[in-house]
């Protein structure tokens, strides 16, 4: 069983001893226990607040390596070659406080069908895909501090 209390970022040097799959749910966790890849079973204790990042380094308390994976999962990907209706769409999206991927006119979010009759009301093309979704981390996620 490997514990983890330390996070190495997405640049690491050394082995990977093993690498543990997780969706985007388990990624903004910090406390999980999972399965590596290798099956040995993995123990994270990390900080609140700070999600996992797809290709992160985790060191274990005995000094081995382990790497964060995004697993497949059904998303709804919206799409269309109108900047100001993707614009209206992202607004609408971020106005429900719904967690979203943004590329370059188009979008993903986890399924739902209000959220994606919206975004075909607005123009958007919406079909079902599995993909690993990496929403965006938020306006205030790297230590942004408001100053007045």
């Amino acid at each position: 069983m490997l514990d983890i209390y330390q996070r190495l970022g997405t640049h690491c040097h050394e082995a990977v001893y093993t690498t543990v799959t997780l969706t985007h749910e388990q990624r903004d966790r910090g406390r999980l226990k999972l399965v590596g890849d290798n099956s040995e079973e993995v123990r994270v204790f990390l900080e609140r607040g700070k999600p996992l990042q797809v290709g992160e380094f985790l060191r274990s308390e005995c000094n081995k390596i382990v790497q964060i994976k995004g697993a497949v999962e059904e998303v709804a990907h919206a799409s269309c070659n109108d900047w100001e209706a993707f614009s209206k769409a992202c607004y609408h999206l971020g106005n429900r406080h719904t967690k979203i991927q943004v590329g370059e006119r188009w979008l993903r979010i986890k399924p739902d069908h209000v959220l994606e009759e919206m975004l075909h009301l607005l123009g958007l093309v919406v079909s079902h895909e599995n993909a690993v979704f990496i929403p965006e981390s938020g306006a205030y996620s790297h230590g942004h501090h408001h100053h007045g």
